[in-house]
């Protein structure tokens, strides 16, 4: 139990996707204007990566690895990230459409996410077991999802803030992308 609670703790905070790592940057900065919107890319992003976590592992050691084919890896794992994606798309359009039009095109972005796909590919090669893989797929998801809703809520803070010309926009999002990852790696002494 302990060991799970350190890689669910390691993967949202100490290796946070997006400022450790720096995977999924094009959601992060794209959809991380408005806090409400954030929290349902975080949350679409937490069902996406969850779902390809357990099954990306069932699939690589209870079919990959048997038949010897493991080089099928990240075609197979597209294949089901894609999937899932398509999923969440068509969930969101018929039950929350003001959501779904509010993520456009980063929702089926998720599907090149390099973040989800980093997760699965993490999976096989740290050998995590098929739970160890889908508690490391959620921390990470969780991760994202804080990172991308603390961000989202300090662009809203500072959207109105007295901001010279030339940082105005994405600079002064880079910026504050380039702070927080800088206290994100405060985390780093924990584990």
């Amino acid at each position: 139990m302990k060991e799970l609670l350190l890689i669910a703790v390691g993967s949202a905070f100490v290796n946070n996707v997006v400022l450790s790592q720096f995977l999924g940057i094009c959601p992060f900065l794209g959809v991380s204007k408005n806090v409400k919107t954030a929290g349902g890319m975080g949350g679409a992003v937490i069902f996406v990566i969850s779902i390809a976590s357990l099954v990306t592992s069932i699939i690589y050691k209870c079919i990959l690895v048997p038949a010897h084919v493991e080089y099928l890896q990240t075609i197979v794992f597209i294949l089901v990230i894609a999937a899932l994606v398509q999923f969440v798309e068509m969930f969101l359009k018929k039950s929350m459409p003001p959501l779904y039009n509010a993520l456009g095109v980063y929702l089926p972005l998720i599907t090149t996410n390099c973040a989800v796909l980093g997760v699965a590919l993490t999976n096989v090669q740290k050998s995590y077991s098929i739970l160890e893989g889908l508690i490391y797929g959620i921390g990470t998801a969780v991760g994202f999802t804080v990172a991308i809703v603390l961000m989202a809520g300090i662009r809203e803070k500072i959207e109105y803030n007295d901001i010279t010309e030339s940082f105005q926009g994405t600079p002064i999002v880079l910026v504050t992308s380039g702070l927080m990852a800088i206290a994100f790696f405060g985390f780093s002494g924990l584990i």
